[in-house]
């Protein structure tokens, strides 16, 4: 597959490599009149986590006078852990206290917000969370407005959850339409921009006598509701249906948890970590320590820019993930040198030694890879708070490290030895053929 690499690739790829580390750093934006408008953020966009940057300690409660259900608080819940998720706001902290009647919620500061102020920081939860029914078209169907509400049951006749949706007057109407005229065919349903379920229609219009006044929304056959995610689809579903907006009963600004010098403290630390990796790569490994440091490069980037891009926020079990990866791509890179090198000592000639040795040591780099792809996609999925942020960037720099590590040194080292002047013994610390 790469045994014909030309000698253009190595640029190529070294092109591809500094403008990701660029963008990663310094971000992409243009200026239009007075606003700067930024098209791709960088590290310098980043969100940080609460316990580096700090954050905002808000109470919600809802109007005077009005006496919330637990069901409706549950759903107000719901809708400001949607937002949050949404936002990719891994380390907030949301708390319902039934009894005073109030929502605390945790979360850090804005990555573009200098002042630190907690009311602009608010204002990203936005108002009440606006639901809506759409059909394939984008057509929206219903609003939060047309369902009085929305239950989770268990079914004895499918044996199987559900969500039972109870339509007010104005929903029946317009759900028996909609079954009419999107039969069969996939819906979805949006809290804001979020699609938080997608069943299909499957109520057949030669057997309606008359308006819908409620409906059932089933799991996929693949992925069958469970208690908890029918329950967690109702109280969404009934935060768009809710009778009242959320008010801000107080707020408080959190100091970083670890002191202001954290981050540039931690950054010192990587900076100097960097620099002994690049010597031993260098040092010992030569050639393939010089593609191997490059390739390294191009993961570190790659990962910042998957973190700044959708601005999740990084906290410090996040930053553990980043270094964790980083310790993972140096490994990898070191198995496949050694391999070449193994090779060369046994007779091999140099090209030879680079696809055997590429080949050869994919299988441990993949069952390595792989095993912590699957552990962080349980930590992040299943994790809460700040164990996300360290799952999220586990499984980027895993991903960035097959892309670069494997695929990208393999690219540059094959083009690098075509040239004369790389195909010498002492590059490889082997014996390299003529």
């Amino acid at each position: 597959m790469y045994k014909r690499v030309g000698r253009p690739a190595i640029v190529v790829v070294v092109i591809i490599i500094a403008i990701i580390t660029y963008l990663s750093v310094a971000g992409l934006s243009y200026t239009n009149g007075d606003n700067t408008i930024s098209v791709i953020k960088g590290a310098q966009d980043m969100r940080f986590g609460i316990d580096i940057r700090g954050g905002v300690d808000v109470t919600f409660r809802p109007p005077t006078n009005y006496k919330a259900t637990n069901a409706e608080m549950d759903a107000a819940t719901a809708v400001l852990r949607t937002r949050l998720d949404s936002k990719h706001i891994t380390d907030a902290e949301v708390y319902t206290d039934y009894r005073n009647q109030r929502i605390i919620v945790r979360f850090p500061w804005r990555s573009n917000q200098k002042n630190e102020d907690p009311e602009t920081a608010i204002q990203e939860l936005g108002a009440m969370a606006e639901l809506s029914f759409k059909a394939p078209d984008n057509t929206v169907v219903m609003t939060g407005k047309d369902v009085k509400s929305a239950t989770a049951q268990y079914s004895q006749q499918d044996s199987q959850y559900l969500v039972l949706l109870t339509l007010n007057n104005s929903g029946k109407t317009k759900f028996t339409d909609a079954a009419k005229k999107y039969y069969q065919k996939t819906m979805s349903i949006y809290m804001d921009s979020t699609a938080i379920s997608t069943p299909t229609m499957n109520i057949d219009p030669s057997t309606l006598s008359g308006e819908l006044g409620s409906a059932t929304i089933e799991g996929s056959g693949s992925s069958p509701f469970t208690a908890a995610s029918a329950q967690a689809l109702a109280d969404k579903i009934n935060a768009g249906a809710l009778p009242f907006k959320l008010e801000t009963d107080n707020y408080q600004t959190i100091s970083p948890q670890l002191g202001q010098n954290a981050l540039q403290v931690m950054l010192m630390a990587g900076a100097v970590a960097a620099i002994l990796i690049v010597l031993f790569m260098l040092i010992y490994y030569r050639l393939p320590g010089l593609i191997a440091c490059i390739a390294l490069t191009g993961h570190v980037a790659g990962t910042l820019l998957a973190i700044s891009i959708p601005q999740f926020s990084l906290t410090l079990p996040g930053i553990a993930g980043i270094i964790l990866s980083i310790g993972m791509g140096v490994d990898c890179n070191i198995i496949t040198a050694e391999r070449i090198k193994e090779e060369l000592r046994i007779g091999k000639t140099l090209d030879g030694a680079l696809d055997a040795g590429f080949q050869r040591s994919f299988a441990a780099i993949f069952d390595g890879n792989v095993t912590v792809v699957i552990v962080g996609l349980i930590l992040y999925f299943l994790g809460s708070a700040s164990v996300k942020s360290f799952g999220y960037t586990l499984v980027v720099g895993v991903v960035f490290n097959f892309l670069m590590g494997i695929i990208a040194s393999r690219l540059m080292l094959k083009s690098i030895s075509r040239f004369g002047f790389a195909r010498k013994d002492v590059l490889y610390n082997g014996r390299a053929a003529k």
